[in-house]
């Protein structure tokens, strides 16, 4: 996939629109913007090793500038993960316009071969630097409070994606159930991916039929119930940025669905995040406090945790395989 969406720019195609700059555009990309807006440049922007991106300038119809955003990825794959960060950006900035880049359209390129999918967005000059805890973290308990399910279920209404990886959103009225969907899914992806480890199988078959239903099931027994909350769900600092002009963070790149809160800095807990630093966890526990039982917190974070570690292995592959074993 990530070859088949760089032949793209080693072999632009020949209809592709031409404007200043290196990266070719395509008519539908030139239709998410309002009649009567210029584009002036569209050059190619930050790495990744799934998609191409760019910097698009226009000139909107009023005469004033504006910069927009843009991703591109191939095949179905690349669909899924176009169609699954408009719509999870789209959610996000519902709930906090302040937090995220505005989200303008996702599509399919008018040609294929290969099919080619895009994701469009505001451009928000950003500083890659490591984020400011409380900053980050008051913002975050706010997006967690304040979000609202539509179904009042764990999911997302499309697909998600985590780098590269699909994720088992399917709503779920359960968040045990859900959670277990979601870890086997990746389970069974990274022995797919990675091979097949008979001692690593059995100890995740007993985590789903004796931890989970314990440690996780407990937040649904006795009374207690889990809140389903907007959760970006691969918040490191790679998917951070602080803006340049209003200092301001932001955060993009997201596989977004409604979870336990505390699933978010799960992802913290893994130690090749610079955000692994407990400040950010230790800040976030003050603006949004454990779920009861309090005392089985730092359990449930580890056991949160467990599921980047695989979908990282699953991502990264032969580096994944390292995660893994740990």
């Amino acid at each position: 996939m990530s070859e088949a969406v760089h032949d793209l720019l080693k072999h632009p195609r020949p209809d592709a629109f031409s404007v200043s700059g290196d990266f070719p555009l395509d008519e539908n990309v030139l239709a998410s913007f309002s009649s009567g807006t210029k584009v002036l440049s569209a050059s190619r922007f930050g790495t990744s090793a799934w998609t191409i991106t760019a910097r698009v300038n226009v000139e909107l119809p009023d005469g004033s500038p504006a910069r927009y955003f843009l991703k591109c990825a191939a095949e179905d794959n690349g669909r899924i993960m176009m169609e699954g960060e408009f719509n999870a950006m789209s959610e996000l900035h519902k709930t906090m316009p302040n937090f995220v880049p505005k989200p303008v359209s996702w599509g399919k390129y008018r040609v294929g071969s290969p099919d080619t999918y895009y994701f469009l967005s505001e451009f928000i000059d950003m500083s890659n630097r490591v984020p400011e805890p409380n900053q980050l973290c008051s913002k975050l308990a706010q997006l967690h409070r304040n979000s609202v399910s539509p179904t009042g279920k764990f999911g997302m209404h499309v697909t998600t994606c985590q780098g590269r990886t699909p994720q088992a959103v399917n709503w779920e009225s359960s968040w045990t159930e859900f959670f277990s969907n979601l870890l086997r899914h990746v389970a069974d992806l990274d022995f797919a991916t990675n091979g097949y480890w008979a001692e690593l199988d059995l100890l995740e078959q007993k985590v789903f039929q004796s931890v989970i239903p314990r440690l996780i099931g407990t937040l649904e027994r006795d009374g207690r119930s889990v809140k389903p909350c907007l959760i970006h769900a691969d918040l490191w600092e790679g998917n951070t940025g602080t803006s340049y002009e209003t200092r301001d963070i932001y955060i993009f790149d997201s596989g977004a669905f409604y979870a336990h809160n505390e699933m978010e800095i799960g992802d913290w807990r893994c130690n090749y995040n610079k955000i692994h630093n407990k400040i950010y966890t230790r800040t976030y526990l003050k603006h949004y406090g454990p779920s009861e039982p309090k005392e089985e917190w730092d359990d449930r974070n580890r056991m949160y945790s467990i599921y980047y570690n695989v979908i990282y292995s699953v991502n990264h592959m032969d580096h994944g395989k390292a995660v893994r074993q740990t």
